[in-house]
């Protein structure tokens, strides 16, 4: 199930308030974090929203941000898009989609009208399971 997150950027009460229907308490911390990571479609690391946030002059822990990227994740705010063991990218495009990884530069985009990759059917799927979603990332390289 996917929350409708698509309008950008999001003013601060509409923050608290998206994060009130989804059943968030809307710390100071959480709020901080929310607002940040909505305030355009992006890409981002939780050390690099924790980077942002602080930056602005926000004191948020590292323990706080990843907590909070946990339950937005679980709440289905943002996607969780993981390249490998190392690296985990938070989506504020929560619509269901597959993404492009530059090995080379590190950078995690969308792939454009990905809705057409069809796979659904995939072959082998045991009897009596469905696909419930799917996350495709394709890494990429320069040649």
């Amino acid at each position: 199930m996917y929350n409708d997150v698509s309008h950008f950027p999001l003013e601060k009460k509409a923050v608290m308030a998206l994060l009130k229907e989804h059943g968030i308490t809307p710390t100071r911390q959480r709020l901080e974090i929310a607002y940040h990571l909505f305030q355009k479609q992006q890409h981002v690391s939780a050390d690099h929203i924790l980077e942002e946030v602080n930056a602005l002059g926000n004191a948020v822990s590292r323990a706080t941000v990843y907590n909070t990227m946990a339950l937005l994740t679980r709440k289905g705010l943002v996607r969780e898009v993981l390249i490998d063991r190392e690296r985990v990218f938070y989506d504020s495009n929560n619509h269901p989609h597959h993404h492009f990884y530059n090995v080379d530069t590190g950078e995690l985009s969308d792939i454009e009208d990905s809705a057409d990759i069809d796979v659904a059917n995939i072959p082998g799927l045991p009897e009596g399971l469905r696909v419930v979603d799917t996350d495709v990332v394709i890494k990429v390289s320069q040649r």
